[in-house]
């Protein structure tokens, strides 16, 4: 998942900006509120974590500002606030979930991951479209309840294609949910990650799980199962 991370204090940023990407995942960051608020309306956001005291632009003006302009993906607040009508503020704001500092960075994840899922109509860990499931606790993946082994390239893209299964996803979307870096972005690359899961998926081709929309993408389309 892409995430905007907003947070003034230069350390907790850095390392949880670390941590993150050592998650696998792509994050942009700033510890500016008018500039965080910028790239939450320019980026392809998946989920937000804001920090409700920022400089410039508070956390939430910055809340305020991305509803009224229909930016719904869900955001995560932040605060060393005690006080619950700072927490009410934020939710009232449009915020999704909040974490009061000091906080362990496994319930941050863990929060997370249950927001994106949840934005994508999902509301277990676990992502099925018989015979296919992925874990998303545990980054694994089986078909037919036989375990199948991927690259972490591969897991990312399956797990965005899952989570928004039944959907067009275009070439250019799933590239930046999986680079960091607008040069690593070679579709290329990512033709050649296709067609090595659906090789690992289905390698007698029965299930055709993914299928490419010449022009537009591709779609994950096994049915969610219930």
């Amino acid at each position: 998942m892409r995430i905007l991370l907003i947070e003034d204090e230069t350390a907790l940023r850095e390392e949880l900006t670390e941590q993150l990407r050592q998650h696998g995942h792509v994050v942009d960051s700033s510890g500016d509120g008018r500039e965080g608020w910028y790239l939450g309306l320019e980026y392809p956001v998946d989920v937000a974590v804001v920090d409700l005291g920022l400089p410039s632009m508070d956390g939430i003006s910055i809340l305020n500002h991305w509803r009224q302009a229909e930016r719904r993906f869900p955001v995560l607040i932040l605060t060393a606030r005690g006080r619950w009508q700072d927490k009410v503020a934020g939710l009232e704001a449009g915020a999704d979930d909040y974490l009061v500092k000091p906080f362990q960075f496994e319930e941050l994840l863990a929060r997370l991951r249950a927001l994106v899922r949840r934005a994508s109509g999902w509301t277990h860990a676990i992502l099925r479209c018989d015979p296919v499931a992925l874990d998303t606790h545990s980054q694994t993946v089986t078909v037919a309840d036989q375990a199948v082994e991927l690259t972490a390239y591969e897991y990312r893209v399956l797990e965005h294609l899952m989570l928004h299964a039944g959907e067009v996803v275009s070439k250019t979307e799933l590239s930046e949910h999986l680079y960091q870096e607008e040069l690593d972005r070679d579709s290329n690359v990512l033709e050649v990650l296709i067609g090595r899961l659906r090789r690992k998926l289905d390698p007698e081709r029965t299930l055709q799980p993914i299928e490419t929309l010449r022009g537009r993408g591709y779609r994950f389309q096994l049915a969610r199962s219930p």
